[in-house]
């Protein structure tokens, strides 16, 4: 079953390096990212997963919870995370989902039913499973960005689109292309003039249907 922006994520339950959690009571009141790997000890999932090791303070600031999921076990993913952390110059205190049953890569659409993990198997096996999922508080999906294994995710793009997300979905507002904080917003085409102005305050018509305005702090 695919899994579509706005859906209820699955509420599994998931082992990792750090316990055993639920889901959606992980994700508690708290936005969230889940991403994905197709195997431990890997060189492009090794600088990714130091990436977000050194933006702690950024997912904290922002009331975000990381997650990590790959298809090894436990034991894997602490003697990975020596590697990660000697990479990153930073301690990586996010958990990692040990998904070797894929139930994870499957229920998020990874990975297709019928997947299964071949002895000797490579990272090639499982290479889809190279994901981001942006979770909201209500525990739905906001967006999700999939990756191939020979192209390194940019987490300040990740980051961005976070910011973009909080700030439409706790503004009313959309964000135009390569916004970032502080940049002007757009108004939904909903509002009308005058409750855009009861609301926002001044903003600019660039077309009829395109509005912009700055946000107050």
């Amino acid at each position: 079953m695919s899994l579509r922006i706005n859906d209820t994520i699955p509420n599994l339950t998931v082992e990792t390096d750090q316990g055993t959690f639920s889901l959606h009571e992980w994700i508690g009141d708290s936005w969230a990212i889940l991403f994905s790997h197709p195997k431990d000890f890997t060189p492009v999932c090794t600088t990714e997963f130091g990436a977000v090791a050194q933006l702690a303070d950024e997912w904290e600031k922002r009331g975000t919870k990381v997650m990590g999921i790959s298809v090894d076990g436990v034991e894997d993913h602490k003697k990975w995370k020596g590697d990660i952390e000697s990479f990153a110059q930073a301690k990586a205190g996010f958990p990692i989902i040990a998904d070797e049953g894929l139930e994870v890569a499957k229920a998020f659409d990874m990975l297709p039913a019928d997947a299964y993990l071949p002895d000797g198997r490579t990272p090639a096996d499982s290479a889809t499973v190279r994901a981001v999922f942006i979770i909201g508080p209500d525990k739905k999906l906001k967006l999700s960005m999939t990756y191939p294994m020979n192209v390194g995710r940019n987490f300040a793009e990740v980051l961005r689109a976070l910011d973009g997300l909080q700030t439409a979905n706790g503004k009313g507002v959309a964000t135009p292309a390569n916004w970032n904080v502080g940049d002007d917003v757009i108004i939904p085409t909903s509002v009308s003039d005058a409750d855009a102005t009861a609301k926002y305050g001044a903003f600019t018509t660039v077309l009829p249907y395109l509005r912009t305005t700055k946000l107050n702090d």
